[in-house]
């Protein structure tokens, strides 16, 4: 789906941010600037997602201005102007027209002429709606532009006189999924799980991690997906029982699991996937054991996720069978309510059962409102990733378990009725993983 072929979905949606800000005001958003990784080349560039949420737009150096009820149109962005030199060596630029005819912008003008334009938008408006502490740089230009206008109070100029956080406003709608998002984000799902299941079938002792890294990445490009939406994570043997392992150079050995926690970013949507399988493609059985206790951890939180139910049930629905499998394993002792209270698990357990998934991997919206949890509601989308992680250097636990480190990680929509997983088509259980490998 390109941008274009859902510009009526942008324009939604700057109405609905429109219609939530105070009369008489202002909202500013700037996307990210280029980045230099190393003299004269960039790092890959990716838009703020706030700013895409909004224009649709995608190139670097512009601002877009909200004004609600302004006369010559209410949508305004500031963008790079056409220059045929730099378009020859770094790619087509749209200009102020192009935005203006492709973009559904009602006014559009150089970014060069923002210091010109931006504070005449701002004069006479009561509020400034802005995210502010996310670009120091912009930070102060937006502060320069106030300054300058509150030096010009005694000519008759006005300036705005509240400054509120766009982000509150935003975020929320960022937090529930359209019909056109939930298509992207099943997209996303789809191909991350096809590079899960490629990575099963290459999978096999004397392999490197960053092969699988490879076959992963490869899979996501190839089926339109030209990034992966964070840092793949292939964990071997102990390198599982970290969390955030992204070095990938270690060679699999038999005998050993592999953690990999890898998704694609699809036209700016993100998939997040967790599996966890034997190298070698069977489980050993004390891998198994605790394999089925956080799948068994997996499928509470999965069935826990649905309206009604506030954020943190799907967690506490893992916890307690993740405690009383620490228990049956013999990993904890104790009783179960007594330990869950005590958080006895986060040895093994330190993190938390999900998180929201949208533009951003680790999506924007609050957890809590009004110091209570969120109720979930359709259209949110979440993580559910159970995990327990067994330290290799762990001496309380007998040499069989230590070094096992175990995640299973989907992503789910919220209906009306429950939850639909976006990333199922990826076996999970023993036998379908067993069954997959053994092809």
């Amino acid at each position: 789906m390109s941008t274009k072929s859902i510009a009526g979905e942008f324009a939604r949606r700057r109405k609905d941010l429109m219609a939530m800000l105070e009369p008489n005001s202002i909202a500013i958003v700037a996307t990210a600037e280029e980045k230099i990784r190393s003299r004269d080349t960039h790092f890959a560039f990716r838009p703020d997602s706030d700013f895409f949420y909004l224009s649709g737009f995608a190139e670097p150096g512009a601002v877009l201005a909200l004004v609600p009820g302004r006369e010559h149109g209410e949508f305004v962005m500031f963008v790079r102007d056409k220059d045929r030199e730099k378009e020859i060596w770094d790619g087509y630029r749209e200009g102020p027209e192009g935005v203006m005819a492709n973009y559904g912008a009602d006014d559009a003008f150089p970014i060069s002429d923002i210091d010109e334009i931006l504070p005449g938008l701002m004069e006479g408006r009561e509020r400034l709606y802005y995210s502010l502490g996310r670009d120091p740089e912009f930070d102060r230009q937006i502060m320069s532009w106030l300054n300058a206008l509150r030096a010009k109070e005694r000519s008759g100029a006005i300036p705005p006189g509240e400054f509120l956080d766009l982000d509150h406003y935003l975020h929320d709608l960022r937090l529930f999924k359209s019909s056109a998002e939930a298509k992207l984000m099943r997209t996303a799902g789809k191909i991350s799980a096809q590079a899960h299941v490629r990575a099963m079938q290459m999978a096999k002792p004397g392999v490197y991690e960053y092969q699988l890294q490879a076959e992963i990445e490869h899979e996501f490009a190839k089926n339109g997906a030209h990034y992966p939406a964070y840092s793949s994570i292939v964990g071997s043997g102990p390198n599982g029982c970290i969390l955030h392992y992204i070095e990938n150079t270690q060679k699999m050995q038999d005998g050993d699991l592999v953690l990999i926690d890898a998704g694609c970013e699809y036209q700016m949507y993100a998939a997040d996937i967790t599996r966890t399988f034997p190298v070698n493609g069977k489980f050993t059985e004390p891998q198994k054991q605790v394999y089925n206790v956080v799948l068994e951890a997996q499928f509470a939180a999965i069935e826990a996720t649905k309206p009604g139910n506030h954020w943190n049930a799907p967690h506490e629905a893992a916890v307690r069978v993740i405690t009383q499998g620490l228990v049956n394993l013999g990993l904890l002792e104790g009783d179960v309510d007594e330990l869950i209270e005590q958080t006895a698990y986060r040895d093994f357990y330190m993190h938390r059962t999900g998180h929201w998934l949208g533009m951003d991997v680790h999506d924007v919206g609050d957890y809590k409102v009004a110091g209570d949890w969120r109720v979930l509601e359709p259209g949110m989308c979440l993580t559910i990733e159970p995990g327990i992680y067994i330290a290799p250097d762990n001496q309380n636990v007998a040499e069989q378990w230590r070094g096992i480190g175990i995640r299973i990680e989907d992503d789910v929509l919220v209906t009306s009725d429950g939850c639909e997983i976006l990333t199922a088509d990826v076996p999970k259980t023993v036998a379908d993983i067993e069954a997959l490998m053994a092809q």
